[in-house]
This record gives C-alpha cells, sequence and structure tokens, in this order.
C-alpha cells in the first residue's frame, strides 16, 4: 500500500524522494506508520530520511542490492537527532521482533517493510 497523503505527519514527501532527480517518490503507508511511530517512542527527536526511494538506475550507482526495497518505496535510511544508530536499531529489533529489514550502520539505521524479517550490519 502506497501513501499518497502526508497530511498530519511529520515528514514530507520530498524527503523520500530519489536522489537522482527523476520524481519516483511513492511511499509505503506502513513504512511511514513505522517512522512515526519511532519518532514519537523516542521523544519526538527528528528523524532524518538520508536515503529512500530509488529508481532502478540510483540504485544501481549507490551500489543497493538488485531487490532493495529502496526500489519499492519501502525502505528507508535514518538518522535520529541526539540518538546513536545502534539505539534507533535496538529500538527497531525490540519493537518489530521477528519483522522487517533492519539495517545496522555506524552513522544510520536502515529500515524497510518487507515481509518476512531480516537483520545484519554491526552489532
Amino acid at each position: 500500500m502506497t501513501n499518497n497523503s502526508f497530511d498530519g505527519l511529520h515528514f514530507q514527501r520530498r524527503e523520500f524522494a530519489c536522489k537522482c532527480g527523476c520524481g519516483f517518490d511513492v511511499v509505503d503507508a506502513e513504512l511511514l506508520g513505522v517512522l512515526e511511530q519511532l519518532r514519537a517512542d523516542l521523544g519526538g527527536h527528528a528523524v532524518t530520511i538520508t536515503s529512500a526511494c530509488r529508481c532502478d538506475s540510483h540504485n544501481r550507482k549507490v551500489g543497493g542490492a538488485r531487490n532493495s526495497m529502496h526500489r519499492l518505496g519501502k525502505a528507508a535510511d535514518i538518522q535520529v537527532r541526539g540518538v546513536a544508530p545502534a539505539r534507533v536499531a535496538d529500538y527497531l529489533e525490540r519493537t518489530y521482533p521477528g519483522r522487517y529489514g533492519i539495517g545496522r550502520y555506524a552513522t544510520f539505521t536502515h529500515i524497510d517493510v518487507r515481509e518476512q524479517a531480516a537483520r545484519w550490519g554491526q552489532s
């Protein structure tokens, strides 16, 4: 399911748009819900989207996985102001055990709303 309205949310569509400028900015509603809940549960700290929607070309350019959830508007790489990426990943893993894709990186956290659970990256 995609979201065509960002009314009442703490995010704007342009934050999710493909960085290549192609205009791809369709975001899954479930992903938006996860991000809104994360923001609320972590004390309202600003959540910065560093990468979200990616067209096939841009995904290849940045070295994304061939079947990346970014290509479907179902993934976001995020930073939370004042919260370490490991703490963000810990929160996501605790809140969504057995669900979603959660990747741990030194400077950001990846979250996607795939159907099966996946975990990777630094611990």
